[in-house]
Parts: C-alpha cells; structure tokens; sequence
C-alpha cells in the first residue's frame, strides 16, 4: 500500500499550521503531525551567551553507530532519530518522539488497506507533517512526496510574531538576535536539498494559498494513482 507524505516548512508565522489543517479538511484519508508538538519543556532548552532559548538551532552533531547507518540507506526510518549516523539533533526538540510518530502512522497506514490495481488516488493514506525545521533533517530526506516551503519577507514576518502570545514570551531583541537569523541560516541551507522544493508566498490569502498548493497536490495525488496502477 502506497502511503503519501507531504512537508510543509518554512518561516515562523508563515502560515504553515494554518495550511496543513485546510488541506487535511479537504483531502481524504489525511493525518497531520505538527512538529511545534515535540517541544522539550523550557527547563531543558540551552540559551546562547545572549540569553536567548534556543530554540530555532540544530546544536549538536551525533555520530552513532552502524545500524543507524543501515537503516537509513534501506529506505526506511529508523526507530528513533539518535539511530541515524552522523546527523545533526535539533536540541530543542523531541525528534526521536517525532521520527517514532511518523514510524507509527507509515505502519499502521501500510496495515490498514490492502493495495488493489481499482484502488482511487482519494484511498492513499496522506499524511501532512509541518514544521519549521523538517527539510534540514536528514533522517527524514527520503520521504517526501512534496515539499512546500513558506516564506514571507522581514517586517511582515516581525509583525506577525508581534501579534502571538509566546510561553515564554520573546525576549527583547529574541527576533532580531535570534528567530529571524536562524531562519536565514536554515534557508541558506535549503540550497544543498537535492529533492524538488515548492516555496510559497506566505503574504498571499490564506484561500489563495490553499488553492494552489490543494491543486498542485491533486495533480501529485493522481501520478501516485498511475504509477500504482502500472506498477
């Protein structure tokens, strides 16, 4: 049974949870797993010499051992994300519950229904993971069906974060010293990305926005359909 997995990145306060849940709305058989769920408790988040939580950073590089290796080059997801070799953990976040989570739906949507050459593009299990920092994760590279990536410039983006209760709220100076930077260094990073990326205008309507990411994925949705069928 062929599963189908959307990424939806990008800028803070960009629009993505807005997003995944009109397209979950509309879209059959569809899950979404958000990645701002696996937050670490503030007590165990590290700050820079500013002060600042560092939240937006992939920190640390771990190196494992050969399994993790392994795993990854047969195609499938390893059990926990401290099993991949030579990757960098994002400190801030719970990524071994996480990469357990996306595990746990592809299994259970693999066991749930049983392929026929009849079965509809609307019958493929969707699964929609969004978050802000999912395309710089190496474990998760080979899983992408399609990939968007929101953006939306400076002040627009500094305006809305004005606007969202935070707990712990920002810090002064916590968007200029820290949120806007790492996300021009994730974004730079962005361009060593060997799968095909979709970036969005985040400043469009959240209905604009919809309809074009809803009917670029219905023409996807249906190319999944033809290869199951001559497969």
């Amino acid at each position: 049974m062929k599963t189908f997995i959307i990424g939806i990145s990008g800028v803070t306060n960009g629009g993505k949870t807005t997003l995944a849940k009109n397209l979950q709305k509309h879209l059959p058989n569809c899950s979404v797993i958000s990645q701002d769920d696996f937050f670490k408790p503030e007590s165990e988040i590290e700050t820079d010499k500013n002060g600042f939580l560092q939240y937006d950073v992939d920190l640390r590089f771990r190196h494992v051992g050969q399994t993790g290796l392994e795993l990854l080059t047969s195609g499938d997801l390893p059990t926990s994300a401290s099993q991949s070799t030579g990757i960098t953990v994002l400190e801030a976040l719970n990524m071994e519950k996480m990469v357990a989570a996306i595990s746990c739906w592809m299994e259970s949507a693999r066991r749930s229904v049983v392929s026929t050459n009849q079965e509809s593009a609307e019958e493929i299990p969707i699964l929609i993971i969004e978050g802000f920092l999912l395309f710089n994760y190496k474990p998760l590279d080979t899983i992408w069906n399609r990939s968007y990536f929101l953006t939306i410039p400076y002040e627009e983006c500094k305006r809305r974060r004005s606007t969202r209760v935070y707990e712990p709220p920002d810090s002064p100076g916590y968007f200029d010293g820290h949120v806007w930077p790492m996300y021009l260094k994730h974004r730079q990073e962005m361009q060593d990305i060997t799968w095909e990326v979709v970036y969005l205008d985040g400043t469009k309507s959240e209905e604009d926005l919809f309809l074009q990411v809803y009917e670029d994925l219905i023409q996807e949705l249906a190319k999944q359909k033809c290869l199951q069928v001559t497969a």
